[in-house]
């Protein structure tokens, strides 16, 4: 019961209280010499960081419910250690988004909630495969994130940063969950999950 109770509170801060990161935010040495956005970068930063920022939010809402699926405490506490570093994450995109003047996605509660649903029933089936889930979306999201960074505008020093931090990071999660014991996805599974992402993408680019 006090793991559904740990996860039903997580949902609640996740989705309704501001994120609080425990590193600073990332900052490019030539951020302060940028010259400033106008307003075209301006829109196409926010609503890249707005696809990040949901990014995270799905973050949260499979490493909290893998952690309560699994009857394995070690793995519990894995999955939740990786819940705290991708609140960092949530917060960084949170921030970026305020000072860009725009908006986090209005659906995030539907991406959470499809999220989470994925987790449960990942952890249901064994904790090699919800690993597995891990591997292939943090995989997933290195690619994605490298894509950011390659349209965000130049002088965006400040969500560059941001993003190739985010890209490290993910890129060690992978590594931690394989060396967990991840058990690699079948490939219709994979290819479901890119579709998925697609339109989560795409819509939270705008909305």
């Amino acid at each position: 019961m006090d793991k559904w109770i740990s996860a039903l509170d997580g949902s609640l801060r996740t989705l309704f209280a501001s994120a609080h990161a425990d590193r600073p935010t990332p900052v490019s040495s030539s951020d302060t010499a940028a010259p400033a956005l106008d307003a075209p970068q301006k829109q196409l930063s926010a609503a890249l960081m707005r696809v990040n920022h949901t990014g995270e939010i799905c973050a949260q809402a499979l490493y909290t419910a893998q952690a309560a699926a699994t009857a394995n405490p070690r793995l519990r506490a894995h999955f939740l250690q990786a819940a705290r570093e991708e609140t960092d994450h949530l917060a960084w995109t949170e921030t970026r988004l305020q000072e860009l003047g725009s908006h986090t996605s209005r659906l995030n509660p539907l991406w959470y909630a499809g999220a989470f649903g994925l987790g449960l029933l990942a952890g249901k089936i064994g904790d090699a495969i919800s690993l597995g889930f891990v591997v292939e979306t943090e995989r997933q999201v290195e690619a994605h994130l490298q894509s950011h960074l390659d349209r965000l505008p130049a002088a965006d020093q400040r969500s560059r940063a941001i993003v190739a931090q985010m890209k490290t990071d993910e890129v060690e999660h992978a590594a931690q969950a394989l060396e967990a014991g991840a058990a690699e996805l079948p490939t219709p599974v994979k290819n479901l999950m890119r579709a998925a992402a697609k339109v989560m993408t795409t819509t939270a680019h705008y909305v």
